[in-house]
Order: structure tokens, then sequence, then C-alpha cells
């Protein structure tokens, strides 16, 4: 019998959704396999706390759950039955069946052993398909701008998935009818598509912002001038002010993560990068200013 979701997620019967996707968020990256290499019993944790977690993000499944309806994984309920209910029904009501008949009542495949042991027509349960899990490893900057990614099914079968803009790394999207077909009749489960972003050589997310660090010439902090700079959405140009130092950091409004009509912003932490090898001019010019040979950029260090 499958655990009781809220007991699985550690949430009250009263849970706002907000608690219930912290829950399900915290527990997901504690027993996820990817950190819990070859951890069978963390494996199969983290498909518990899935399926709890479906069933209770869906408003209509926990609604039905809480009223009794469908069971914890999401299977038909079936009418309890009473003694009064096999009144008069003479001695068939009571017959073993293959001992099918001495199952639970709300035991969902006793009332499919029983109906078909007493001949009764295939899909007279209707019962809702599986749901089926996935991973897709999205690149960081179709997750930022948005894309579409395919994802090959079991069968074989390939589906086109529609990643939004802005998606986070951990992020579950659910595609409606894309599980496991029903039985007798029943509708299909659905497909849960968890999103690995993957890292980028340059960018960093940060919420809704995009973090990188900019080599710039020793000249180009001195004396300032514009450079190229690359953003999520192609390359742009960016003022340098004079006399910039290591650790400035300028703004791009806008050239963050896309999220609905708007986008967050970029933000640029300077790095001075002096050139490779000795450079007798430069070495020449350090020799004779006075002003550099003054200056303590460690004054602040002490105790």
């Amino acid at each position: 019998m499958s655990e009781n979701p809220y007991d699985v997620l550690g949430v009250a019967k009263t849970a706002s959704a907000e608690e219930i996707q912290k829950a399900y968020r915290r527990l997901a990256k504690k027993h996820h396999p990817d950190l819990n290499p070859g951890d069978k019993s963390a494996e199969e944790r983290f498909k518990t706390v899935s399926v709890a977690y479906d069933l209770l993000s869906d408003p209509d499944k926990r609604a039905r759950f809480d009223r009794g309806e469908i069971d914890a994984s999401g299977a038909e309920r079936p009418q309890q039955r009473y003694y009064r209910d096999f009144a008069g029904a003479g001695h068939e009501a009571y017959g073993s069946d293959a001992g099918f008949a001495d199952f639970a009542a709300d035991d969902i495949l006793s009332e499919l052993l029983r109906r078909g042991g007493r001949g009764g027509r295939a899909g007279t349960v209707r019962m809702r398909g599986r749901d089926l899990h996935f991973r897709l490893a999205v690149p960081f900057l179709d997750a930022v701008n948005g894309a579409t990614q395919r994802v090959t099914l079991p069968d074989g079968s390939v589906l086109d998935v529609k990643v939004p803009a802005g998606a986070e790394d951990g992020q579950v999207m659910r595609l409606r009818g894309k599980g496991e077909p029903g039985l007798g009749g029943g509708p299909p489960g659905d497909a849960l598509v968890e999103i690995r972003v993957e890292p980028h050589p340059l960018f960093v997310r940060d919420g809704d912002d995009i973090r990188i660090d900019l080599p710039v010439s020793l000249t180009e902090a001195v004396l300032g001038g514009r450079v190229e700079v690359p953003t999520p959405t192609g390359p742009v140009m960016m003022a340098i002010p004079k006399g910039s130092n290591t650790g400035r950091v300028l703004r791009l409004k806008g050239k963050g993560v896309a999220r609905g009509e708007r986008r967050g912003d970029m933000y640029a932490t300077l790095r001075i990068v002096l050139p490779d090898g000795a450079d007798p001019a430069l070495e020449a010019f350090a020799e004779g200013w006075a002003a550099g040979k003054a200056h303590d950029p460690r004054r602040n260090l002490g105790a």
C-alpha cells in the first residue's frame, strides 16, 4: 500500500501549495539519485517523494484524495461494500471465486481479479495510467532564453518539450496525458520532466540576474574605453569608466534571465589582466612612477 503523501512530504493536511513545493524540493535534493550514486534506498525514496508530490501538487487530485476517492498512488478507490450489499444476493455473493472474494474490499487489485473471475468485461474498472519521470539536461542559455528540447520515451517515440524562458535547475514540468495509458478506458498519466541546467563557462545565474567576470587590460582600466561583452542574447558594447579597478561591477540592464515580459540584468565584475611575459616599457614606467610606489593597496588588511 502506498504511503500517505502528507506523511511522505512531512506536511500537514492543511499545508499550502507553497509549503508542499518547498517540502518536495528539500526532499528531492536530499534523495536525488545524482547526489546519491549507487544508493538504491535513496533512489526509491526519491521515487516515493515524487509520487507524493505529483498527487498533492495537483489541486484536483489532492481534493479527490482528501475525499477518499483515490488512493495515494492516484488510483480510483472502489466503493466500500457492506454486509447489507450482499443481502438476498444468494450464495454466489459469498463464493470464493478462486479466493478473490477473500481480499479486502478496498484493494483495487482484488477488485480487478474479482470482476475478472466472475466473467466481467475487461475495462469495467477505469484506472489512470502511471506518471512517467524524466530528467532533461538543458544548456544554460536555453534555460535562460527558452527553447524546445526533445525527449526519447521508453517505447522509442520522441516528445518535444518546450522549456520555458527562465527555467530553473530542479524545476519539474508536467506534460499532461503524456504518461502511460490508462486501464479500462481510464485517462493516461502525465510525464514529469525534471530540468537539469548545465553550467556555462562564462555566466553564473543569480536569481533572474546573470554575473560574469570580465577581463580588461591595464590600458582600458586606466584610460577607459568601450569593450565588447558577451551576454545571453549576444555580444554588446559596454563603456569602461576611466580609473576602473579590479572588482568594480558594471550593470547591463535587461541582459539577464527572461521572465515573462521582462528580463533580469547582467553584472560584469572587472578583472585587470596584465599581458603575458615581461614588458620593459611597462617595467620602466612602474620604476619611475612615484605615486604608484606610495600607494598601499593592502592598507585595510590590518587587524
